[in-house]
């Protein structure tokens, strides 16, 4: 099991963007905080200054490029999938000889990679 924890500036807003959007459960709620998950991965969303986690090493703001990966099968699908949810993308779908991928945003500005894996 693999553990993310995300800053953000609303967490009611990225929980739904995360379930709605990304098909992940909402495992706990709370005042600034939530715990959610998608198969083996638990994503914790924080608000700045909330809980000792929102306080480490600093003040802690959302965005960048550091990002969790989600695996499908059918990127061109799960693109459009989200364009209709309203999710906003960061650049273009790209290509590699692993396979395709593209960025998209929470938010807060947090990116989540949508990957598909080349086949052989």
């Amino acid at each position: 099991m693999a553990a993310v924890r995300y800053i953000v500036t609303d967490v009611s807003v990225c929980i739904a963007h995360y379930r709605d959007v990304l098909g992940f459960e909402v495992r706990m709620e709370a005042p600034g905080f939530a715990a959610l998950s998608r198969g083996d991965l638990t994503l914790f969303l924080n608000e700045p200054g909330v809980g000792s986690a929102g306080k480490a090493g600093g003040n802690p703001e959302p965005g960048g490029w550091n990002r969790f990966q989600i695996e499908v099968k059918d990127l061109t699908a799960m693109i459009a999938e989200c364009r209709a949810k309203g999710a906003v993308f960061r650049g273009e779908e790209a290509s590699g000889p692993g396979g395709r991928q593209i960025l998209v945003t929470d938010p807060a500005g947090n990116v989540v990679e949508l990957f598909e894996r080349a086949t052989s």
